[in-house]
This record gives C-alpha cells, structure tokens and sequence, in this order.
C-alpha cells in the first residue's frame, strides 16, 4: 500500500459537523468498489466551491494543498471547483475520478468509524493507493493514520448506505 499523508509528506512504501450549506448533490455513480448507486452523491462544499477552493489535482502533483483559482473553474458533481492552473483544471475534466477526494471530500475517517458527513481542512490529506482522502483536523488524521488500511475498508462499506440514506 503507496501511502502519502498530508503535513509530513511522507510515502510510506508496499478524518466538528459539517455545515451543509452549499453541500452539492448530483446524480448516478460508479464507486470504485463497483457500487452503482442509483442516491445523490454529495460533495463537501462551501458556497457551492468543491473542498473549500483547493485544487484536487495539486494533493498529487505537488503533495499538498494549494488554493485554486476562480479563473479555472470546473464544475463537476453540482458544486465548482478551482484549480491553480488550466493545466489542472484539464487534467481534473479528463479525469475526474481520479483526482476527486473520496467520499465527496468529506471527513473520511468520520465516513469509516461513524457513518457521519463531517467537514475536512486542506491540511489533514492523504493519498492511499493513488485516491485522495480529506480529514476534519489533525486530531482525526491522527486517529485516521492508525489503521488506514481499516478505515477504507469501513469507508468503502459505509458510503454506499450513507448514499442510501442508511448511514
């Protein structure tokens, strides 16, 4: 397991309540787990702008955080998001998929270990097998650092019933 995790940056080798003002919803997705829902998929945003305006595509390229810019926007999934480049932006539109945080960018650890949408600062980042997970703050990234391998397994089992509505 490839494993980047936000502040520290390192490559290790082989997640409060979310105010849901502006939280986008959009239509049917395929999870990589292989999940068809059929439920609204939502994103954490704010006013509308997807992971509090940080460009996605920049957690890969550069292993952190950098704010977006309105001036290359792309709207994706009911909300916008800003990218430092057009270059990004590109990138993001051709694959969005690829670069999109997990669980619609919300706390991934709250996802895993309590079924719950909750808030993340562009901080508490990791990268886990090429995918992007966001976290609430550097308490839960601690937490979330813990078992990794665990919480995406939990993650992943618990998006689609919080897609469902059953979460």
């Amino acid at each position: 397991m490839a494993v980047t995790i936000g502040r520290r940056n390192l490559l290790i080798g082989a997640g409060g309540l979310a105010a849901f003002g502006g939280v986008a919803f959009a239509g049917l997705n395929l999870w990589r787990g292989g999940f068809e829902e059929l439920a609204a998929a939502p994103v954490f945003a704010t006013d509308g702008v997807a992971i509090r305006g940080i460009d996605p595509v920049a957690y890969f390229t550069e292993a952190r955080p950098v704010a977006g810019d309105p001036a290359h926007a792309h709207a994706w999934r009911g909300a916008v998001w800003h990218f430092a480049s057009a270059e990004n932006r590109d990138r993001f539109a051709a694959e969005p998929d690829r670069y999109a945080p997990q669980y619609g960018g919300f706390c991934a650890w709250a996802v895993a270990a309590r079924g719950k949408l909750y808030s993340t600062q562009p901080d508490n980042w990791s990268i886990v097998d090429g995918r992007l997970y966001l976290n609430f703050n550097d308490d839960i990234q601690a937490r979330w650092e813990t078992d990794i391998p665990g919480f995406i397994m939990a993650g992943d089992r618990r998006w689609p019933e919080i897609l469902a509505g059953r979460g």
